[in-house]
């Protein structure tokens, strides 16, 4: 099975009320963790790279590792790019075999967003790649993306329309609350369930995207702490919100500071306990078992998507 788009992923998501894990990858072990989950549950995937992955791991290499995941699990695998901040880096993982791109042009002014969000759809169509855009901006730091609080913003029910209308494009990321890194809430959580309600009213079918997922699963927050990590204030999304805008118009959910977390936290008490080991497979076995388990977890208990690949 080659590579494929998430099309048909959104369409099946959508009606069945459940959304597709969207995982980032950086290196061999964090792939095989996703994969190897995903393979036991049987659920479709999309791994998405960043632009900071591309740079560090090279895209080649990541694409290769993508496709051995595809030849050793026979799970419909969608290659996506995360936050592609301009044409030219879209244009540049498309060229480089990805199914799928992201371009977030949030930052600008509503009709800068719509010309370059069109430009990307444009190129992406014509080579039977599908895209996804943003509206609204969320705070937090993920690579390049850096966002500062006063500067994020809710998406607007009313521009909805118009943006996907004008651009084409196949899925859109919308701002409810939730933001990138571990530290995502002062407070009470809370998410704008509203303006998701609203927006799938507005694009009824339409997949909708939700960015800024992660937990932060403090099981490994507290083993990060116990060996020499500090971590005071990390919060995530509360699962059960993110079941519920998996029953709602969300198709895709983005979850990477989970699986750094589990990562960094199994390496550093790995190295703790055994202080004389330098072997990497000795330390990035149990790392990759982490993620494993992190991805398990959030395929049947809160996407939802376990047992339908097909």
């Amino acid at each position: 099975m080659p590579l494929v788009t998430t099309k048909d992923m959104f369409a099946k998501a959508y009606q069945g009320g459940y959304a597709i894990g969207a995982f980032n990858v950086n290196n061999m072990e964090t792939i095989q963790g996703i994969v190897e989950a995903a393979k036991e549950v049987k659920s479709p995937l999309i791994l998405q790279v960043s632009s900071g992955a591309r740079k560090y791991a090279n895209p080649t290499y990541l694409k290769k590792l993508v496709e051995a995941a595809v030849i050793d699990s026979g799970l419909p695998i969608c290659l996506h790019l995360d936050h592609g901040d301009s044409f030219e880096l879209c244009k540049s993982a498309i060229e480089d075999g990805f199914t799928s791109v992201m371009i977030d042009a949030s930052h600008y002014a509503f009709e800068k967003n719509i010309e370059i969000t069109k430009q990307v759809v444009q190129y992406a169509h014509d080579r039977g790649v599908v895209v996804e855009a943003e509206l609204g901006r969320l705070a937090g730091v993920e690579d390049d993306v850096k966002v500062k609080p006063e500067d994020s913003s809710y998406t607007r029910p009313e521009e909805v329309h118009e943006f996907v209308t004008k651009t084409g494009v196949d899925s859109l990321a919308i701002a409810i609350g939730t933001s990138h890194g571990a530290f995502k809430f002062k407070g009470e959580p809370k998410l704008r369930f509203d303006i998701l309600e609203e927006v799938g009213k507005i694009l009824p079918g339409f997949p909708i995207v939700l960015h800024g997922a992660s937990s932060v699963m403090q099981d490994y927050v507290k083993i990060i702490e116990e060996f020499g990590g500090s971590m005071p204030g990390a919060q995530g999304v509360p699962e059960d919100m993110l079941r519920k805008a998996a029953s709602m118009a969300v198709c895709k959910i983005n979850i990477d500071s989970d699986l750094r977390l589990a990562f960094t936290a199994m390496v550093r008490k790995h190295m703790a306990e055994n202080p004389t080991h330098f072997d990497p497979r000795q330390y990035l076995k149990p790392a990759r078992e982490a993620i494993k388990d992190v991805v398990k977890h959030k395929l049947i208990n809160v996407l939802g998507c376990d047992g339908k690949a097909e």
